[in-house]
């Protein structure tokens, strides 16, 4: 299995690629399609998972959904936008064959240390759509995110329908983010009548797509969805289900290595050759 599979698919609470957006038993899944106009900065990484465009030359996604390949082009704005370089942020950790079967506890210890997260540098510059601006704050909790990916789908009652394609319809829903832990965010899919009025979790296929907080009139990216926790063996893990927590990438707390990773492209493209 592919690596951007089994993460969403682990965990004790465990982990598990988002499908379009699993959703609310309760409600219409034409409430949560989404037109690709609303998240143009949306990228589709090739067969499934997803990043979003920060910069004219950059996308931000997870480093699981780019791990153990060679990424050739991303698509953005239904546009084919050829990859230069992937850098995978050093402190990723892959988790090994031995880790992917059996109790979920030493993989799930194993994804907490790691930083999930990587960039991909385009070749050219994407000058046809907005980039989005990082969220840069520490009070994400208790904020409402929004969520987007084509993905698997299915609903809270029943969870991710393993039939499901792992590239899709656009969707989006709502999560209130639980809490911050160091460089994780927290969400939990809520049953009603708990739930946000669009409550939603991603499923397989929407690794590396963005969770946006509204700031200043504007959305700006505050996580990376990552894995959804489990308990038990991985063998009977099923993601989606109401009560699941999931963990996506606290970009607030790599802005550091984002902001630093790019200005060293800079400056390397501004030096005089020899």
């Amino acid at each position: 299995m592919a690596l951007r599979n089994w993460l969403w698919l682990l965990a004790a609470l465990a982990v598990l690629p988002a499908n379009a957006i699993v959703i609310r038993a309760d409600i219409a899944d034409a409430d949560y399609r989404a037109d690709a106009s609303e998240l143009p900065a949306l990228a589709d990484l090739p067969g499934e998972g997803h990043g979003v465009l920060i910069a004219p030359h950059w996308v931000l996604t997870a480093a699981h959904a780019v791990q153990g390949q060679t990424l050739r082009e991303v698509r953005i704005g239904r546009k084919a936008r050829a990859v230069a370089a992937v850098i995978v942020h050093p402190d990723f950790r892959a988790a090994p064959p031995e880790l992917q079967q059996g109790d979920a506890a030493p993989l799930l210890a194993l994804l907490k240390i790691s930083a999930d997260i990587a960039l991909v540098r385009l070749q050219q510059p994407v000058n046809d759509i907005a980039p989005l601006v990082l969220y840069r704050g520490s009070d994400e909790a208790g904020q409402v995110a929004r969520l987007y990916g084509k993905g698997a789908s299915g609903n809270g009652a029943s969870g991710q329908d393993a039939a499901a394609s792992h590239r899709g319809e656009l969707r989006r829903a709502d999560n209130r983010l639980l809490d911050s832990d160091g460089h994780w965010l927290r969400l939990r899919f809520d049953a009603p009548p708990a739930a946000e009025p669009r409550e939603g979790m991603q499923g397989n296929g929407d690794s590396g797509g963005p969770l946006l907080l509204r700031h200043g009139g504007r959305w700006q990216v505050a996580g990376l969805m990552s894995w959804q926790s489990w308990q038990g063996d991985l063998s009977g893990f099923r993601g989606g289900l109401y009560g699941t927590t999931a963990y996506a990438v606290r970009v607030s707390a790599f802005a550091g290595w984002i902001d630093a990773t790019l200005a060293a492209d800079t400056v390397q493209k501004r030096r005089p050759a020899r």
